[in-house]
């Protein structure tokens, strides 16, 4: 049991942000098991207020790069899950929208696990009435979360970033 514990640890602390791909196609196998492991987070009543639109194709990619000061990595990724939230399943905001977060991050999880690379680009969001639109989905009905932008890792370019730093654990708690 402990190897096990041991490996999800070091997977949750090693997933970092991924910007630069290879573009190499990824099976659909793959892409079931990533919405599969974000369908496994925990929502409020069980509600699941997800809808995901899995998009690879070039022209949807550039539309939705469009709306993007990061649309290079949008359109540079194999694929793009554009995930919302249906307004319908939900029952409580804030709850919906934190569920929202957890299938976004097992998502991410799954993908680094995968030995892929992902971003969850949320500065999109200030465009979600027209990402709707490219969908023609209603406002009334989809929120846009976020989009995730999943591919093979560049190595070449990743690689040489600076490391990752966390806050001290100490700055952000208080002990009662």
């Amino acid at each position: 049991m402990e190897s096990k514990t041991n490996n999800l640890l070091d997977l949750i602390k090693s997933r970092k942000s991924v910007r630069n791909f290879i573009y190499k196609k990824i099976d659909n196998n793959t892409i079931r098991e990533i919405l599969d492991c974000g369908r496994w987070a925990p929502s409020g009543q069980n509600s699941q207020p997800w809808k995901v639109c899995i998009v690879s194709h070039p022209t949807v990619k550039r539309m939705i790069a469009e709306q993007s000061k990061y649309g290079g990595i949008i359109e540079s990724a194999y694929l793009n899950f554009v995930v919302f939230l249906d307004l319908e399943r939900g029952y409580d905001r804030v709850k919906d929208v934190l569920a929202m977060g957890a299938f976004i991050q097992n998502m991410l999880l799954c993908v680094h696990a995968k030995g892929l690379g992902a971003v969850w680009i949320g500065e999109i969001l200030k465009n979600k009435e027209k990402i709707n639109e490219i969908f023609k989905l209603s406002t009334e009905k989809y929120e846009l979360m976020g989009v995730i932008t999943v591919g093979l890792i560049d190595d070449a370019l990743e690689k040489s970033k600076d490391g990752r730093e966390r806050r001290a654990i100490d700055e952000f708690i208080d002990w009662f």
